[in-house]
């Protein structure tokens, strides 16, 4: 009887480990290696993201800034742009995980990322961190203005197609901005990346549509100019002073860079990203598919564009109305850059609604205000979870960033500023630095020099586009007034 009690207990223990085997498993399919939920991210939804992000408004600038270089110039720093960044990204895509590429530590945010690699150097991560939310800040005033200049550009070639051509259709951006300010209030209260994907499925359909618009319009345009227009070294003097054409040419570097960047926010939209394979395989593939779809865009439409109006190439190719007809044509593109806009600036903004909130939530840990999800059933469907912190701040950060559009709608100038502040730290310093200390490659040696050759090119592009964004606000805020800009 007691053989059979031992039996019997040994049974038991058998049958608890295998039960504990089984559930762990269970919780294994469920759970990734930091216990975070399973990630389900692929090299297409990445794709999506990245092209979400980069195929924004800034395409629509690309003859403009090609007119500014000229035919020689203007191909060669697009190309020089696109392979700085792709090699960029595959360093940083190698910082996701720290040590093992596999089994290391992982990095949420690319502050962490920062934090892993440089350890105790304290002010290269505030630095990191005040470069990428400002510039992410940025991002949401730029995209604001320009679907707001895309709204109105709708109006305008209705009213022009109206009156033949007769009315100046002069109007107000305010009510535009505010009405894009409303929808991104509403999209603000996706919690997170993970539930942006049908989003950036969405927007990154949207800018190839508007992307082959424009693309289609300046072949068509060439065609009926019977000739191509533009010169080797762009706008002539004459036509702009000595000293603008400088501004202008360094100007346009800081809307390449501008319309190239996604740095900033690669390392959160890894962190979406499923494994095996590791993630960063993952994320070079993405990186690679993305760059080269978007370089192709980039040069057609800002090659043809430039090749359609030459020196008159307006800064935005849609909306400056280079083009007139066929106006419902103009009208889709523009209410497909509007969407795109719509997912792009949620996009941008997830990583600083993520850190705004996690900080909130260390600092408060006790707060139902800012902790506490309130569930709302939703017949038909999953019911939502209405956080009342993330409800407040994100509507706040919203109508902040939108009254800031309305104060300054300098779509191109602002643009420049952008890529030019965010290009060289976060796109080329930070992930050549976090590369050196993570391979440990030795001080001096070839490679070190070349990838420290690289950084200080692109760090005086930096300075030079920076310069040539901010002569052209000065010159915008001389006949500004704040909230009566009327186009």
């Amino acid at each position: 009887m007691v053989e059979m009690d031992g039996v019997g207990s040994k049974y038991h223990q058998q049958t608890l480990n295998f039960s504990i085997d089984i559930h762990q498993q269970g919780i294994s399919k469920c759970f990734d290696d930091d216990g975070r939920p399973k990630r389900t991210g692929t090299v297409w939804t990445a794709s999506a993201h990245i092209i979400t992000a980069v195929i924004g408004s800034g395409v629509l600038s690309l003859a403009w800034a090609i007119a500014q270089l000229g035919w020689i110039a203007g191909p060669i720093v697009m190309v020089l742009f696109s392979a700085i960044t792709y090699y960029t990204s595959t360093l940083l895509s190698d910082c996701y995980r720290t040590g093992d590429p596999v089994t290391g530590k992982r990095n949420y945010t690319y502050m962490d990322a920062i934090q892993s690699n440089f350890g105790g150097n304290g002010f290269k991560v505030k630095l990191c961190g005040l470069v990428q939310y400002i510039n992410l800040f940025g991002v949401a005033i730029g995209y604001t203005i320009a679907a707001s200049t895309s709204m109105m550009a709708i109006e305008r070639s209705n009213c022009y197609h109206k009156s033949g051509g007769k009315d100046p259709c002069h109007m107000n951006s305010n009510m535009y901005m505010i009405s894009f300010g409303i929808v991104e209030i509403i999209f603000s209260q996706i919690p997170g990346f993970d539930q942006l994907w049908w989003l950036s499925i969405v927007a990154a359909v949207m800018s190839f549509t508007y992307s082959t618009i424009g693309l289609g319009l300046g072949i068509g345009k060439v065609i009926e100019n019977r000739g191509v227009g533009g010169s080797l070294t762009g706008i002539t003097i004459g036509t702009v002073t000595q000293t603008e054409k400088v501004w202008r040419t360094m100007q346009a570097l800081g809307d390449i860079a501008f319309a190239y960047s996604y740095s900033l926010i690669l390392v959160e939209i890894q962190d979406t990203v499923k494994s095996p394979p590791s993630e960063s395989k993952t994320m070079k593939k993405a990186s690679f598919i993305s760059v080269a779809v978007t370089s192709i865009f980039y040069m057609l439409c800002g090659c043809f564009g430039y090749a359609a109006f030459g020196d008159a190439s307006p800064g935005n190719l849609l909306t400056g109305f280079g083009f007139y007809n066929p106006y419902w044509l103009l009208d889709i593109a523009n209410a497909a850059i509007v969407i795109h806009l719509v997912g792009s600036y949620q996009v941008y903004c997830q990583p600083l609604f993520a850190f705004v909130e996690k900080h909130a939530a260390r600092m408060l840990p006790d707060s139902d205000f800012v902790n506490k999800e309130i569930e709302i059933p939703i017949p038909g469907f999953h019911s939502y979870k209405v956080n009342l912190f993330r409800l407040v701040w994100r509507t706040i950060y919203v109508m902040v960033s939108t009254v800031i559009s309305m104060l300054l709608p300098f779509f191109n100038d602002i643009g420049g500023l952008l890529g030019a502040f965010g290009f060289w730290p976060l796109t080329v310093y930070f992930p050549v630095e976090m590369y050196i200390n993570q391979k440990r490659i030795p001080k001096w040696s070839t490679k070190w020099i070349c990838l420290q050759i690289l950084s200080m090119a692109c760090l005086l592009m930096t300075i030079g586009a920076a310069a040539g964004s901010i002569a052209g606000i000065a010159i915008d805020l001389q006949t500004y007034k704040p909230f009566k800009t009327n186009y």
